[in-house]
């Protein structure tokens, strides 16, 4: 007969293996060789006499039963460790681990600015900041909080607004603009390379206007299909076309003249930026603490 009993160490690898599907990344997060974090999965998976995960030598996946481990153990896991948490820090103040979930501009332009506050105010606490594109699923990916847009944050969350506006720019430097003239319109990029964004799921991102409540999405045409921001304005400053970015992510070099933006009517601000987080009955110390700050932050700016 199987043995029941399963220590936080054998969950806490199973989370993590599914949040990065790779045994490699997985072990780095948990500071743990991949040998030991292969033996404690198969050790829990002998335990519970089925397979969690589908393994090949280049990709890592759920299987039906990993996926329900994770709907309904995750979630537990995260009571659990919060309870411990509020016990541990009941008189020695907030500590443990914050996990949070963001997309880079937002993690940049954001949510950076009240990590470090927190960092200072709360020694004990360490902040796991994961940055990625992809739209997950906070809870059954063991995060705490997640940042996006307030329209893209799932129903049964609480959501405390950061006060920070989306806005898109299209922009270029002046000697391709010197050279191939500036668009007065979204139609008038199809005369222009563009970079392609390549979005986490493989997808192409269409480049988004609106004006007066017209709304266009375009699929551009260029030489170069990237998947990272820092990458796409090294090309753009090559004035070999056109880019798309979150607006933050280019007002530095807009505000020194190495990019001059176009189609600026096009692109109004668009949903603020907010913290999510699911409703538990026990939340962390950590959790409230860095909850009440980026409220206390969002009165007071």
């Amino acid at each position: 007969m199987p043995d029941p009993r399963m220590s936080l160490n054998e969950l806490d690898a199973v989370m993590a293996v599914a949040r990065r599907c790779s045994f490699r990344q997985a072990a780095i997060d948990l500071d743990i060789s991949t040998t030991a974090l292969s033996h404690t999965i198969a050790k829990l998976e002998a335990s519970l006499e089925t397979r969690l995960f589908n393994r090949t030598t280049r990709s890592v996946s759920l299987t039906d039963a990993g996926e329900l481990f994770l709907q309904h153990v995750g979630p537990a896991l995260q009571d659990l460790r919060a309870g411990l948490d509020a016990v541990r820090s009941h008189n020695a103040g907030p500590a443990g681990v914050l996990r949070i979930n963001a997309f880079a501009t937002a993690a940049r332009a954001a949510l950076l600015p009240l990590v470090l506050e927190f960092m200072r105010r709360y020694p004990q606490v360490h902040i796991d900041l994961v940055t990625e594109g992809r739209l997950v699923d906070i809870v059954a990916d063991g995060f705490d909080l997640g940042v996006r847009a307030a329209n893209l944050i799932p129903s049964d969350m609480i959501v405390v607004s950061l006060g920070q506006s989306q806005r898109y720019a299209v922009v270029g430097t002046p000697a391709y603009f010197k050279v191939h003239g500036r668009p007065h319109t979204p139609a008038d990029l199809l005369k222009h390379p563009c970079l392609r964004i390549r979005l986490p799921n493989g997808g192409i991102y269409p480049w988004h206007f609106e004006k007066n409540g017209e709304t266009t999405r375009l699929d551009v045409t260029g030489p170069l299909t990237l998947d990272e921001s820092s990458v796409a304005k090294a090309v753009v400053q090559e004035s070999v076309g056109l880019g798309f970015f979150m607006e933050q992510d280019v007002i530095p070099e807009i505000e020194a003249g190495e990019f001059e933006r176009v189609l600026e009517d096009w692109t109004p601000p668009r949903d603020n930026l907010c913290l999510y987080y699911a409703n538990r009955r026990n939340p962390s110390s950590a959790l409230r603490a860095f909850i009440d700050l980026a409220r206390a932050n969002l009165v007071n700016a």
